[in-house]
């Protein structure tokens, strides 16, 4: 099951862009950097450990014709 990768933190509602900084709990709560430090990286939705969320990885530029992998 992937992440849901939310755009948007839930205390603040700043932008978060889906290869950005961003912080999750269990339940994929997720909140920016600066919330998660102000909360002390602790999700005051649920009580769990707010931790940083992946990142996916680079995909490889494709030139004119190349079909993806």
């Amino acid at each position: 099951m992937a992440l849901q990768m939310r755009t948007e933190c839930e205390h603040c509602h700043a932008g978060l862009a889906p290869d950005g900084e961003a912080y999750i709990c269990v339940h994929e709560c997720t909140f920016c950097p600066d919330c998660a430090s102000a909360m002390q990286e602790v999700c005051p939705n649920c009580g769990g450990e707010l931790a940083r969320r992946p990142r996916p990885k680079p995909q490889p530029a494709r030139g004119p014709g190349q079909a993806a992998a």
